[in-house]
């Protein structure tokens, strides 16, 4: 079953191409407490080196924590194994999506929620003939 995930989904962990590039390229740097891998390895068009993550399950980018984050995006050289990272107060760990769940934002007034959206001065009102 794994086997077949990995040949048809890129969003389940890994696929089979990114499994045979990170086995010939990749040199593991670490890994986040969600279980996500990070890979350096080669250099991009940039000549850069490369930097990807193996998700551990569902393939979400907002799931890497925020140590990771700029070592993912070249804003930083050590990742956070190599140093003592912590986080910022204003930094907020992963919530997943919401969307399709109880825990989707619905506004007031929305038909998926209670209570009446509040009139604002762009409301339509409708036409109606004097009579």
């Amino acid at each position: 079953m794994k086997f077949l995930l990995q040949f048809f989904t890129w969003w389940n962990g890994q696929t089979l191409g990114t499994r045979f590039h990170t086995w010939r390229h990749g040199k593991r740097v670490g890994q986040d407490d969600f279980g996500n891998v990070y890979y350096t390895g080669g250099t991009d068009s940039e000549g850069r080196t490369r930097r990807w993550v193996i998700y551990n399950g569902y393939a979400e980018a907002s799931a890497i924590p925020a140590e990771w984050h700029g070592w993912m995006h070249h804003r930083t050289d050590v990742p956070p194994t190599e140093e003592n990272y912590t986080p910022r107060d204003w930094q907020k760990s992963h919530r997943p999506n919401g969307t399709g769940s109880v825990n989707a934002y619905r506004p007031k007034g929305s038909i998926a929620a209670s209570g009446e959206r509040a009139r604002v001065t762009g409301d339509y009102d409708a036409w109606t003939p004097r009579g």
